[in-house]
């Protein structure tokens, strides 16, 4: 008898062991593949605090943020540049007029079009040059449409498609049309129509210079997606999204593909997606991928490619995700934000780090806090 109670007892106690040691092995095989997935850390805060704002790469490595609100109805002219040598932020010029939720496109000449946007009375018509070299805006022709938060693409040929958005408050207000801005004369020349208005769209140029248009809000919510045609400057449509969807994100692939995730559904705040899905350039059609560990919405218009390919999703969730092609599934990246902020932007640097900065949780309260993906 005593016999079989050491017996037993050897037995559990070996057990345990094993146990502990499959959980251990669980728990450093876990830590071990989120330590490949890099981290976000706070980074130093913008001189004020945006939402809605534009980021844009430089040639020299910095960041030009550009416009955004304080709160509802109260708009920044001004701009601030992050260097990524210092970690700080510093002033540069002024834009000719406050905007937020504008389009900012950085040309082949190294300048930066900024165009549209809604300035406190609708969206506008508005456009502006920066130059890097002397820290200044430069009000260029104006648009063909007023357009508050409208697409916009850099075409292979260095013009810029500029797509949809929102010309007045109201019904009607949303727009079907689009132009191009052509980098050789500073000016706006209207293209083909969309099939659909749409404002909270993507925009995403394709490997073969096309640009699909996916999602969006006309005078309701779509799945309709379609591809502009720069050779001809017409639209055609494809296929449709599994999921109607906007105010969501896409990103290209490093094998053609087109990666849409997130966004909301007609129930805007309470219909946040988690659901994602990929677009097949050969095949033009959706299929369903593995959803996002948050359901976000309100975020930035482009997902970041990673120099592995993987893409970067940020905002809307305290949390950032990344998305990996080759097993189709998204991973959380360690570390958190202390909030969920929407209209984030997201901005990779020189170095393949990328920066995130400012956003508004569910008031409008808008913060000057950045953080920094370290891959």
């Amino acid at each position: 008898m005593d016999r079989l109670r050491l017996f037993v007892a050897a037995s559990l106690t070996l057990g345990f062991i094993v146990c502990l040691g499959v959980a251990d092995a669980a728990y450093r095989a876990t830590v071990s593949s989120a330590s490949h997935l890099g981290t976000v850390t706070s980074g130093a805060p913008m001189l004020e605090p945006r939402s809605g704002q534009s980021a844009t790469l430089l040639p020299d490595g910095k960041v030009l943020i550009a416009g955004g609100m304080r709160r509802n109805q109260d708009f920044y002219k001004s701009a601030e540049l992050y260097d990524p040598a210092t970690g700080k932020f510093q002033p540069t010029g002024d834009m000719a007029e406050r905007r937020v939720g504008h389009a900012a496109v950085l040309l082949r000449s190294g300048k930066v079009l900024v165009a549209g946007g809604w300035t406190g009375q609708g969206g506008t018509d508005s456009a502006e040059l920066y130059d890097p070299a002397t820290g200044r805006f430069t009000t260029i022709a104006k648009m063909t449409a007023r357009r508050g938060r409208p697409g916009a693409t850099l075409l292979a040929n260095g013009d810029v498609l500029i797509t949809g958005g929102v010309d007045h408050d109201g019904p009607g207000g949303r727009l079907a049309s689009a132009e191009v801005f052509r980098a050789a004369t500073l000016t706006f020349q209207q293209t083909g129509e969309m099939h659909y208005a749409r404002v909270g769209q993507t925009a995403t140029l394709l490997k073969n210079g096309r640009v699909l248009i996916a999602g969006g809000k006309g005078d309701s919510l779509t799945a309709s997606a379609e591809l502009y045609d720069p050779r001809n400057g017409s639209f055609t449509e494809t296929g449709s999204l599994i999921t109607a969807r906007y105010k969501h994100t896409s990103g290209l692939l490093p094998d053609g593909r087109v990666l849409i995730a997130g966004g909301s559904d007609e129930h805007d705040w309470s219909g946040n997606l988690s659901s994602a899905e990929i677009y097949d350039p050969a095949t033009g059609r959706f299929t369903q991928t593995s959803a996002m560990n948050d359901a976000r919405f309100k975020l930035p218009e482009a997902a970041v490619q990673l120099r592995d390919g993987k893409l970067l999703v940020a905002g809307g969730s305290t949390e950032a995700e990344i998305f990996d092609p080759a097993t189709g599934k998204f991973l959380v990246v360690p570390g958190q934000m202390d909030d969920k902020w929407h209209y984030i932007t997201e901005t990779r640097l020189r170095d393949g780090s990328v920066l995130l900065a400012g956003g508004y949780p569910e008031n409008d309260h808008t913060t000057a806090q950045t953080w920094i993906y370290k891959p």
